[in-house]
């Protein structure tokens, strides 16, 4: 008989954060991959029987890695730097991973010195995993074999452009654990499913959290595919620890490097050497409390000059107020700031309708000299644009969905919807319009809240035909828009709106605040 522990460590969500910086404003951030590192070390120092593993969405999402990704792609990535440097054994497929097409995700599998997992993303035409493996297992001195199986969320398609997922099939998570967990149950004494998705339901009751779309499949998984013993999981940006579904173990550690997920399994051979589990433990071990990795900080450090010195350029100046001072003001009354971004998709795209979102409650606005750092800060996510053909009935479904925000009115104060901020902040599944007039009545029941829709001056009829610009992500559905979703798509515009934004600036050198009143919110 002998008895041995396993350490099990998770990061996830990562999205190009490696040094502790909030990239806004340049202040020390408690969080971060080279914080993230430092715990790592520790926890080697402790125990040989330690597994480190990527979730997913790990190479983008910071002007960091986006100054990388546009002027540096070249060199070799900083954030596989990172990885190789930490010794990571598996990384797993998030959907921001495709975010910069297929060559760049392919050049950065190959630098990797781990492999790359995902049982869900097929080649379209063999039929077998794109890039990586379903699997990987890991066998320790002991002679214990751990099985790493990685899932992606099948729900890409409905968010990423067509060419950057250009011949790939995407199977469903639950389908791929249902073929996958028996084999790898035969093979391996410790089966781990690492599955860059949520949970579509409630941790303690079962009831849906959201609707059943196929994006989070995790409670799914648990109650249908036996022999898993710990499922890591991510996308959601929430922190889980200490919580078991059916008998298996999960975890999440939330985004950007804010804490580590450690799993703890106690094991015991019989006198055939067969491994059982004898005892399955969870924390989250914060970053806040662990000091930056010197080493990961130097490794990346001529990638952090360069991209601090890009984002501190001077690129022009605005007459008036765009500051952003409490985003729910921004988000119940049209603004010169909304106002200015549709209008640059507006001109960039060649229509007279737009809408955008306040992406989170930390977007600053812009102040009157303006860099690309605060470019950066207002315009988060990689997107371009489309233009949609959409009709009236369309249109005003789409603001009962944005209503939606909102709780109804309770007679105290403006409240959002719980579906809006749980499990993770959402605040970008709110559009606000340019180029129509409209009031949205949050007394009234969800649903029934647009109580004024016009078209220079009209009513806007359901029957009518409007060609619309939004972002990519929106108009493929996102953020349960499927009222988009097959309208025929009139224009694309393949370039970032970060860099729409930037280039305007350069154009016009000075931007003028504009009044706006297209818009409010109002209450009874």
């Amino acid at each position: 008989m002998q008895q041995t522990e396993i350490t099990i460590l998770e990061t996830s969500d990562i999205h190009g954060q490696i040094n502790p910086i909030h990239y806004a404003t340049n202040e020390e951030a408690s969080y971060g991959l080279a914080r993230i590192a430092t715990l790592v070390k520790e926890e080697r120092k402790k125990s040989n029987n330690v597994i480190l593993i990527d979730n997913g969405d790990l190479i983008q999402g910071t002007p960091f890695i986006y100054h990388y990704m546009k002027l540096q792609s070249e060199q070799p990535n900083p954030m596989i730097l990172t990885a190789n440097s930490m010794e990571y054994d598996a990384a797993v497929f998030g959907n921001h991973e495709f975010n910069y097409g297929l060559n760049i995700l392919g050049e950065a599998v190959r630098q990797s010195r781990f492999p790359w997992l995902s049982a869900t993303i097929l080649d379209q035409t063999t039929g077998e995993p794109y890039f990586g493996k379903p699997y990987v297992i890991k066998e320790l001195e002991s002679g214990i074999r751990i099985a790493i199986l990685g899932l992606t969320t099948t729900y890409i398609p409905h968010w990423e452009k067509e060419e950057h997922i250009e011949g790939l099939r995407f199977l469903d998570a639950v389908e791929a654990a249902k073929r996958w967990v028996p084999y790898l149950k035969e093979q391996a004494d410790l089966v781990v499913v690492s599955y860059h998705g949520g949970f579509e339901r409630d941790l303690e009751t079962g009831e849906p959290s959201e609707e059943l779309t196929g994006e989070n499949q995790g409670y799914q998984i648990c109650q249908e595919v036996p022999g898993i013993d710990v499922l890591l999981t991510g996308h959601q940006h929430r922190e889980i620890v200490e919580k078991s579904i059916n008998g298996v173990l999960i975890m999440q550690p939330g985004s950007k490097g804010t804490a580590l997920s450690k799993v703890t399994v106690e094991m015991q051979s019989n006198q055939n050497g067969e491994w059982s589990i004898l005892n399955k433990g969870s924390e989250l071990i914060e970053a806040s409390r662990a000091e930056a990795d010197t080493g990961i900080v130097q490794l990346v450090s001529k990638y952090e000059e360069a991209a601090q010195a890009w984002l501190d350029r001077p690129i022009g100046k605005i007459q008036g107020d765009m500051v952003v001072r409490d985003p729910m003001e921004i988000r119940l009354k049209d603004s010169s700031l909304i106002r200015f971004i549709n209008e640059i998709q507006m001109e960039a795209a060649g229509t007279d309708i737009s809408n955008t979102s306040l992406f989170n409650n930390e977007v600053p606005g812009f102040p009157e000299r303006v860099t690309m750092r605060d470019v950066m800060a207002n315009y988060i996510y990689p997107n371009t644009l489309k233009v949609l053909r959409i009709s009236g009935r369309d249109m005003r479904e789409a603001l009962e969905q944005s209503a939606s925000y909102f709780e109804q009115y309770n007679g105290e104060r403006v409240r959002i919807n719980k579906a809006f901020y749980h499990p993770k902040p959402q605040h970008y599944n709110y559009d606000m319009w340019t180029g129509i007039e409209y009031e949205i009545n949050i007394s009234r029941p969800i649903g029934e809240r647009v109580v004024k829709l016009e078209y220079k001056g009209q009513p806007v009829l359901l029957e009518n035909k409007f060609d619309v610009v939004m972002n990519n992500y929106r108009a493929g559905g996102g953020g349960n828009y499927f009222m988009y979703m097959k309208r025929p798509v009139i224009k694309e515009v393949p370039i970032d709106v970060s860099e729409l934004i930037a280039d305007y600036f350069l154009k016009y050198e000075v931007v003028r605040a504009k009044s706006a009143n297209g818009w409010q919110v109002i209450h009874d």
